[in-house]
Formats: structure tokens, sequence, C-alpha cells
């Protein structure tokens, strides 16, 4: 249980915008969640919502504009934009201030503008400098322990043992210089064809983490892409062969090969099932279950489909238009929703069961006439413990008071 209470990622206030013209997509806004060590987290919404760009964000596939992000208490992204709208917000304050202040008061005002502006700027030269240098500070760490481990050996030891030391030595050191953090988090796509080479063979696909990582030996390699075809359920006659010769699940077997041949410690699965037909998805969820118990896997997984992601995952977070409506977990999710949304997406969920398909009632969620937002603006807040809902103080109290009578 403690190993559980370890806590792998933390997503703070992460915001991901793009530029449409002169205009923003706030594609993920204001989203904070973590996931702890040996847990499947679950994130699941409607298409659109920003579930994939929250990923992505994660694994550093994009520059995040404001927010958060720490992997194994080292923070691996962090956006700018929060330091600087507040300094602009500072500024327009402190003229107002200035402008109606006493004279002996004004030199006392400037100067405590120009330390706040000075401390988010500061602000921004460490986030600048977290986003594009963490990975080379944990590198430089990997290269002191390999160091630390082997030199000590090498003066010690003579002749072909002393020989052997310093190949293996110069073997680790290389890969120790290669060794990024955010290796250690591998991502799953979620259509499997479009996410392989078609020019390149299983082999290849398999192997370039690690032959990027600067592994040389070819009986290695191979020894290693065989041993993860042989995890994942296919086999070794499968290595020679290129993507288009399989079918989508075993395609998306390959995919998982690739990704968990670098051994991470955080797999981001993105939709891994949605592409695939009823009866893969469930060989490839079993899939990520045995994996997640022999590897000691910690999960993200992406998904709209709620019925999967209660099997699977732990915790659920839901999604809606760019933010975190509902964070619980995942039989607390299903026993007791209260988002409005939560219950349109639990309502959307087929049974195979002609009586009780007739009497579903889809419940449709209308922002406009199931919020008044016009008084107080929602935050996200602990109902219970550990159940986390986007509301507003009155709503919070409805809330509260339903959990009570339930």
């Amino acid at each position: 249980m403690h190993e559980k209470e370890e806590i792998l990622l933390r997503v703070e206030h992460l915001c991901q915008y793009f530029k449409m013209g002169k205009s923003e997509l706030k594609a993920v806004d204001d989203v904070s969640f973590d996931i702890k060590k040996g847990e499947v987290f679950g994130l699941v919404g409607e298409s659109g919502c920003g579930k994939t760009t929250t990923g992505r964000s994660i694994i550093k596939l994009y520059d995040i504009t404001s927010g958060n992000i720490y992997f194994k208490g080292i923070r691996t992204g962090a956006g700018r934009r929060s330091y600087q709208i507040a300094i602009n917000k500072a500024k327009k304050e402190y003229e107002a201030k200035i402008a109606s202040a006493k004279e002996s008061e004004k030199a006392k005002l400037k100067s405590e503008l120009e330390a706040f502006i000075a401390e988010q700027k500061k602000q921004i030269a460490s986030a600048k400098f977290d986003q594009k240098k963490c990975d080379k500070e944990y590198s430089e760490k990997r290269v002191a322990a390999v160091k630390e481990k082997y030199l000590p050996q090498i003066e010690k030891a003579d002749g072909a043992k002393k020989a052997e030391l310093q190949k293996k030595y110069k073997a680790e050191l290389v890969k120790a210089k290669r060794t990024r953090l955010t290796t250690q988090i591998q991502m799953i796509f979620q259509d499997p064809i479009a996410s392989l080479d078609p020019r390149m063979t299983v082999r290849e696909i398999i192997a370039e983490g690690l032959i990027i990582q600067g592994e040389k030996d070819q009986e290695v390699i191979d020894k290693k892409v065989y041993e993860m075809l042989d995890l994942v359920g296919l086999v070794r006659e499968h290595a020679g062969r290129y993507p288009h010769e399989f079918s989508g699940g075993q395609r998306q077997r390959i995919g998982v090969a690739r990704a968990i041949i670098m051994n991470p410690e955080l797999i981001i699965a993105d939709e891994p099932v949605s592409a695939l037909d009823v009866s893969i998805q469930a060989q490839v969820i079993n899939l990520l279950n045995e994996l997640r118990e022999k590897m000691g896997l910690t999960i993200l997984f992406v998904a709209h489909d709620l019925s999967v992601v209660k099997y699977f995952s732990d915790r659920i977070g839901v999604m809606y238009f760019g933010k975190m409506v509902e964070l619980t977990t995942s039989d607390e999710l299903f026993e007791h929703p209260l988002h409005p949304y939560t219950k349109s997406l639990l309502s959307a969920i087929p049974l195979p069961d002609p009586e009780y398909e007739k009497k579903r009632k889809r419940i449709s969620y209308v922002p406009l006439r199931d919020h008044d937002y016009s008084k107080e603006q929602p935050t996200m807040r602990e109902v219970a413990p550990g159940h986390f809902v986007m509301c507003n103080q009155e709503e919070f109290d409805k809330y509260q008071k339903i959990l009570k009578e339930s």
C-alpha cells in the first residue's frame, strides 16, 4: 500500500492553448490531477474535449502554455503564460493605486511593483530552464552514478577483467548520456496503423527506442525484441514482417511492445482500443492488465467508453470542453455521479438487455440550462473525501446534500 501512495505524476493547472489566426483554442484549460504509482487513472470525455492533448502535453510532444507537470518529483513541463498574466495584472492594479496615492507613498508602491515583476521574471526563467533542461540534469545524474559504480572497480581490476569492465563502463556511459527522464513515459497511440512506420519491420519498430538510447549489441537487442513479442502475445516469426501484414489487434500489440521495451514507469494509453473490434478490445485491455501486474506499470488510460474505463481504472477524471468536471474513484463515480455531464455520459452506456434498453432514458447535458454561473463562477471542489466536482458554492451545497441522503 505504501507504494500506491507515492505520487508518480502531478499535473497542476495545465493549460494548452493553440493559435487559430487571431484567436486561441483552449484545448486544455486549468486541469489538475495526480497519478499514484501503480494505479490506472482513466481520463474520459467526448471527442475533442482535450483528453489526447493532455496526454501529449505530459509526454512533452507540446510545450505547455501554462501550469506545471511533475514526474517523479521533477518538473518536466512548465508553462510561462500565467506569470506574464500576473505581471500585466499587477501593472494595471498598481497604476490605479499610484495615480490615487499621495506623493510620499508613490515611491514605495513603485518599488513593490518592481519587486513583484522581478519575482515573476525569475519564475519565467526557472520555467524556461525546467522545460528545456530537466532531461539534461537527469542525464548528468545518471552519468555520475555510472562513474561512481564502475571507476573504483576498474582501478582495482587488472588484465582481462579490467578490459571487460572498461567495455561495460563505456557502453553504460553512452546509455546514461542519452537517457532522458521523459523516456520513462511511453505512449500507445490511438490508430495502430498510423503510428507504425510502414517501411520498417516489426523488429526495427520495437528496437528503435533501444538503439536511440545507445544499445549497440545486436544480440541484446534481438533478445529483448523477442521477449517483448512473447509478452504481448506475438511470435518470433513476426519480427521480420511489416505492419501491413497484421490485423488491427496485432498492430496495437506491436505498439504496446514498442512502448514497454523501454521499461517505462508510466504508460499513456491514448484510446488504445477505440479502433478495434469488441472482441479484440477485450484482448488488448486484458494484455494491458497483465503487463500492469507483471511490470508494475502505472497507466494513464484515455478513452471515451466509460464501461471499458470502469473495468480497467482505479480512479476516473471526466473532461468536458478542456476542463476537468469530476474526479473520483471508479466505483464512486458510477454509484454517485454528481456533475450533470457525468450523468449524461453514464446514461449513454448501452447494456445487452433488450428490456432495459427499451426503458433506458438518455440524459442530455446543456450547460446553460443545467448551471447558473451568473453570480459565481465554478471551481474544482472536494465534495467528499477524494471526490472532486467542478461547481460553485450553491451546487457544492446541493451535491453534499445528495451524498448525505444517499
